[in-house]
C-alpha cells in the first residue's frame, strides 16, 4: 500500500501529528502507521555552505580574499543533525512512499526548512502543503482534509531562499571585513546593526542631555486642585521668580470657572495579540525577555495546544474563524474566566467588529485560545501568566468599548488660568476582562494634572483659593530602551527614516525583523557583547557603540530592511524574480566591503590587559565567554591564548554548584563560589575512589560547546574564535 510521508519541523510537532494520524510504530527518526509515515527536522537540517566549501582560499579570514561572491549558492547537511537528515532521506527513497506532505511551520522560514531538505534528499514525487494555525486534533484533521499543492507556495520558498542568500552575502562579507580590518571579532547585519543603532543613538541622546530646573504652580480649592497653564497650554515655567509671583497673585483670592466641558468618550478594546505585542506586555508585566515569551508560547502551542500559532504579525482573525468562537469561549470558561466567558458566549451574535478583519490577516491570524480546554494545574507559572494575558485579551476584544465622561475645568483667578480634569466611568465595557491596574491606552498624563473626582460644578461657579504652591521639577533625558520598548521601536522604526515612502514601506512590512526573529536578534546583541542589561534597561557596551560607528552607513539605517522586505514580499507575491534580487545583493556586498576597506575608522579593545603575549609581545585581551575566562593575544595573526578560568560540569561536594577550573598544568585548582577549593589531582583521586559520581567524572572537564544555531554567520564566527580566540 502506498504511503504518504509527513515532514514536520520539530520532533514534538511530529509526534502530535503522528498521534492524530494513527502512526504508532516507532522507527529511527520517524513514526509509522497504515497510511502515513511522520518524520521531522530538528529545526534546519540543511544550510547554505560555508565559504571554504566554494574556495579553499576563503577558509582563512583575510581582507585580500574579500568579497566572497559565489556564482551559485550551495547547500550542505548540518553536521550535528546529519543522522536525522539521513533518516529523512532514506524515508523519501522508500519504494512504498508515493507522496509528501510539508508540515513544517506555516511561514517563510518553515517553507525554507522543508524545501532545502527535499532538494538535498532528491525528492521528485508529488508534494502537498499543510497550513494550520493551531495544533489541536481538530485543526490537524481539518488541515489534512484541505491540503494544497506545494507548488502554490513556490514563490514563498523563493522569497525565503533570497533572504537567506542575501544575508549570507552581506552578513558574512561585512563581518569578515570588519573583523579583519580592525583585528577584533565584529559582526554586522541588515537587522542586527540598525537595531543596535537605535540603542546607541538613544544612549548618545541621554549622555548629551543637560537637565534644566522647571516649576509648576498648583492651587487648591475646597472641591478640586488645578494647575497653572499659559496661553499655549504649557505648564512648565523655567523662572522660579515668575512662578512665585503667580502664587502671590492668586493666593487667598476668589476665582471663577470660566470653562466646564463634559465629553462622553468611547475607547474600543485593544486588538488581539500578535507575537510582538504579547512579548511587549509580558516584558512590562513579568519582565520576561522576548525569547522567554516566545519559548513559553511555543510550549502552549505545541505541547498544551491551548493557544494558536505564536509567530504571527496579525492582530485580527478572518471570517472563517468566527464559527469556532463559541467553542473557544467554552474552552476558556473555567476558573476566574468562567463567568465572563459564559456571559459573552450567551450573546448572539457575538461582538466581533474589533476582532475580524480579513484584509489585515497574513499567513496567520492573531494569537487566540484554541478549542482545547486547558488543565491549568499542568501549566507552569510562566505558562499560566502568558495564557492569562492571551485569554483576557481574547475576552476583552469580544466586549463593547469602554464609555466614560471626560470632565475639564478652567479656573480663572484674575488673569491667571488653572486647569483640572476628571473622569466618570459610564460603561465598563472591555475593562471587565482586566483588573483595576489596567490603564487605557488613550490616557494622556498631562504635565502637573492628576485624575481626580470632580463635583457637579458649572460654568460661572466661584471658588476661593485655599493654597497656592510652587512645585519643583527637572527635565528628564529620554528613557533607555527596555525589551518592551525596543520591540516597539523595531516594529515601528519609521522615525529613523526621513523618506516618507521608505517609512511607509517599513510600517507595511513590519519594521526591523519579523515577530519570529526579533527575540533572536536581541539575544544575539547580548551574546556578541554589544548590549548589556542594567535592571530592565538595555545599555550599549563600548564594543556595541564602536561597531555601529565602524559599520557601513547603509547597514546602520532601517532603510535597507525597508527596501529588502518590500522586494522579498514582491518575490513571495510573484512580482519580482529571485535571481535579479540576489544578483543585486552580490554587487551590494561588494560595495559594502569596499567601504570597510577604505574606512579610516579604528577600533579600541576595551578588554585590553597590561600583560604581554609571550610569543609576540603585544598586549593580551581578557576574554569572557561561555566556557570561562582566557587571555588572548590582541594580534589575530599570533593566535596565542591561555585559559584563566574554565567553567566545568564538576559539582561542588558542599553546595553542588558548578565549579571553575583555574590555572594550568599540575597547579590546576577547582574553585566554587561557596569558598570550596580542591586541587585537580585531589579531584582525580576522589574520582578514582568513586566519591565523585560517574556522571560528574565523565563530564567534569568536558568542553562546554556553544549552540551552533542555523546561521552560517554564527558558524563562521565560531570558527574564527576557535582559530584566533574570542573577545568580549
Amino acid at each position: 500500500m502506498a504511503k504518504t510521508l509527513v515532514l514536520a519541523e520539530k520532533p514534538s510537532v511530529g509526534r502530535e501529528l503522528a498521534r492524530v494520524l494513527g502512526c504508532k510504530r516507532g522507527g529511527d527518526g520517524y513514526l509509522e502507521g497504515e497510511q502515513y509515515i511522520v518524520t521531522w527536522a530538528l529545526g534546519h537540517l540543511v544550510e547554505l555552505a560555508a565559504p571554504e566549501v566554494y574556495d579553499k582560499a576563503w577558509e582563512k579570514w583575510d581582507l585580500l580574499t574579500l568579497p566572497m561572491l559565489p556564482t551559485e549558492m550551495k547547500t550542505v547537511v548540518i553536521k550535528e543533525t546529519n543522522r536525522q537528515f539521513r533518516a529523512v532521506q532514506s524515508l523519501m527513497k522508500r519504494g512504498d512512499v508515493s507522496s509528501l506532505v510539508i508540515a513544517t511551520d506555516a511561514g517563510r522560514e518553515g517553507e525554507l526548512v522543508a524545501r532545502w531538505i527535499m532538494e538535498k534528499a532528491g525528492w521528485k514525487k508529488p508534494a502537498k502543503r499543510l497550513w494550520i494555525s493551531s495544533q489541536t486534533d481538530k485543526a490537524i484533521r481539518d488541515g489534512f482534509q484541505n491540503l494544497r499543492p506545494a507548488a502554490a507556495y513556490d514563490n514563498l520558498y523563493h522569497s525565503a531562499r533570497a533572504r537567506s542568500v542575501a544575508d549570507w552575502l552581506v552578513g558574512l562579507n561585512v563581518t569578515r571585513a570588519l573583523t579583519c580590518k580592525h583585528n577584533a571579532q565584529l559582526s554586522a547585519g541588515r537587522v542586527q546593526t540598525p537595531t543596535l543603532a537605535l540603542v546607541t543613538a538613544r544612549e548618545e541622546e541621554i549622555r548629551a542631555f543637560v537637565p534644566k530646573d522647571y516649576y509648576t504652580v498648583r492651587v487648591k480649592t475646597k472641591d478640586f486642585t488645578a494647575t497653572w497653564r499659559d496661553a499655549t497650554g504649557q505648564a512648565r515655567l523655567f523662572d522660579r521668580t515668575r512662578a512665585e509671583d503667580i502664587c502671590g497673585l492668586v493666593a487667598g483670592k476668589d476665582g471663577v470657572l470660566t470653562q466646564v466641558s463634559r465629553t462622553v468618550k468611547t475607547v474600543p478594546p485593544p486588538p488581539a495579540y500578535d507575537l510582538t505585542e504579547l512579548q511587549r506586555d509580558a516584558n512590562k508585566k513579568y519582565a520576561y525577555s522576548a525569547k522567554e515569551t516566545l519559548s513559553i508560547m511555543q510550549s502552549l502551542y505545541e505541547i498544551h495546544k491551548v493557544l494558536t500559532y505564536p509567530r504571527t504579525d496579525s492582530r485580527y482573525i478572518t471570517d472563517d474563524v468566527v464559527p469556532t468562537l463559541p467553542e473557544r469561549l467554552r474552552a476558556v470558561a473555567l476558573d476566574e474566566y468562567r463567568d465572563l466567558a459564559r456571559s459573552i458566549g450567551a450573546k448572539r451574535p457575538l461582538q466581533t467588529r474589533y476582532l475580524v478583519n480579513n484584509a489585515k490577516v497574513g499567513d496567520h491570524h492573531a494569537i487566540i485560545p484554541t478549542e482545547e480546554q486547558p488543565q491549568l494545574y499542568r501549566l507552569s507559572g510562566p505558562e499560566r501568566n502568558i495564557y492569562d494575558l492571551v485569554v483576557r485579551r481574547f475576552l476583552a476584544v469580544l466586549l463593547p468599548p469602554v464609555t466614560y465622561e471626560d470632565i475639564r475645568f478652567v479656573f480663572t483667578v484674575g488673569k491667571q488660568q488653572f486647569h483640572a480634569k476628571g473622569k466618570v466611568m459610564k460603561e465598563q465595557g472591555w475593562k471587565a476582562a482586566y483588573t483595576r491596574g489596567y490603564t487605557l491606552d488613550d490616557e494622556d498624563n498631562e504635565e502637573g494634572e492628576e485624575e481626580q473626582s470632580l463635583p457637579p460644578l458649572h460654568q460661572g461657579d466661584r471658588a476661593s483659593v485655599l493654597s497656592a504652591r510652587v512645585l519643583d521639577g527637572k527635565t528628564s533625558p529620554p528613557k533607555r530602551y527596555n525589551e518592551a520598548t525596543l520591540l516597539t521601536a523595531m516594529e515601528h522604526p519609521g522615525t529613523q527614516v526621513s523618506d516618507k515612502e521608505q517609512s511607509r514601506i517599513l510600517e507595511e512590512t513590519g519594521g526591523l525583523g519579523t515577530p519570529a526573529t526579533r527575540a533572536d536578534i536581541i539575544e544575539k546583541l547580548f551574546s556578541s557583547f554589544y548590549l548589556e542589561r542594567r535592571g530592565k534597561e538595555l545599555v550599549p557596551t563600548s564594543k556595541g557603540v564602536q561597531v555601529v560607528r565602524l559599520a557601513p552607513a547603509d547597514l546602520r539605517s532601517a532603510q535597507l530592511t525597508a527596501r529588502w522586505e518590500k522586494r522579498l514580499a514582491d518575490i513571495a507575491a510573484g512580482k519580482e524574480q529571485e535571481r535579479r534580487f540576489v544578483d543585486e545583493m552580490r554587487q551590494y556586498a561588494k560595495k559594502l566591503v569596499g567601504e570597510v576597506k577604505a574606512s579610516e575608522g579604528t577600533y579600541r579593545h576595551d578588554n585590553m590587559t597590561r600583560e604581554k603575549c609571550p610569543d609576540c609581545g603585544k598586549f593580551l585581551l581578557n576574554v569572557k565567554g561561555k566556557r570561562g575566562v582566557m587571555l588572548v593575544c590582541s594580534d589575530r595573526d599570533c593566535g596565542y591564548r591561555r585559559n584563566v578560568t574554565q567553567t566545568t560540569n564538576a559539582r561542588c561536594p558542599n553546595c553542588h554548584k558548578k565549579m571553575e577550573l583555574r590555572g594550568e598544568g599540575e597547579k590546576q585548582l577547582f574553585t566554587c563560589v561557596c569558598g570550596y577549593r580542591e586541587r585537580l589531582s585531589d579531584f582525580k583521586k576522589r574520582r578514582e575512589t568513586g566519591a565523585a559520581g560517574k556522571g560528574e567524572v565523565r563530564r567534569y572537564l568536558e568542553n562546554q560547546q556553544e549552540d551552533k544555531g542555523n546561521s552560517a554567520l554564527a558558524d563562521q564566527l565560531a570558527k574564527w574564535m576557535a582559530q584566533q580566540g574570542g573577545e568580549k
